[in-house]
């Protein structure tokens, strides 16, 4: 099922009737992309951002030997591409893939920050909705900063972890990574992190099963 666009960050505050109306002066088209399908490669400048309708998207980077850190995930009502369509000719320095089937909206960056000649209010509206979306962007980076600064796997999960847990206000979430791509935000190697998990899980501090974690309440200092 598709996100209702009135429902996603960029059209929020927005009535249906006025967000069929943009789409067409945004020049919106709707793609189908089939899991594992590159989006927009590293390498490449676009002038098009997306919001996704169905499915999820993962923003990764890779070296020159092939190894990749996932930097994001992305599902419906999320958008991507953003920070590079907004500056002129900028190659992508990541990969965006699908990580599932996705369907996507794909708008044209320069459609949303010319706003038309009557500057209407709801063209306002959406370049705002724009600049707090890449704001929150920066600040999911720096998270991701923040994670990754220990050496130790086990600490790297666990700020993770707490992470999820002050969003959702539960011990019990679900995360919207796989194991491989938990290890590539994580910045570690999957078999390194799967051992972790099962000790983490032996030492009573989670439980997990795919993608749900339920984690103590209280971790004592000699767990860490």
């Amino acid at each position: 099922m598709q996100i209702n666009l009135a429902n996603t960050r960029l059209f929020r505050g927005m009535e249906p009737s006025d967000i069929e109306e943009m789409l067409g002066c945004l020049h919106a088209k709707e793609h189908a992309f089939q899991k594992g399908e590159i989006i927009f490669p590293e390498g490449v400048a676009t002038e098009q951002i997306g919001v996704v309708l169905s499915g999820r998207v993962i923003i990764e980077m890779g070296d020159v030997w092939g190894n990749n850190s996932v930097l994001s995930s992305i599902g419906p009502g999320g958008v991507f591409a953003e920070a590079y369509a907004c500056v002129p000719g900028e190659p992508l320095m990541v990969n965006v893939t699908a990580a599932e089937d996705t369907r996507a909206l794909l708008l044209n960056i320069r459609r949303v920050l010319e706003p038309c000649a009557n500057v209407c209010p709801r063209h306002v509206r959406l370049v705002r909705n724009l600049l707090t979306l890449c704001s929150e962007k920066n600040l999911q980076l720096s998270r991701r900063v923040l994670h990754t600064g220990s050496k130790s796997i086990r600490k790297r999960l666990l700020s993770y972890f707490s992470e999820c847990i002050k969003r959702t206000g539960s011990y019990s979430f679900d995360i919207p990574y796989n194991r491989q791509q938990l290890a590539d935000y994580l910045s570690v190697e999957r078999s390194a992190l799967s051992n972790e998990l099962s000790l983490m899980q032996r030492d009573g501090l989670i439980r997990y099963e795919k993608n749900h974690f339920d984690v103590m309440e209280q971790i004592e200092t000699q767990h860490l």
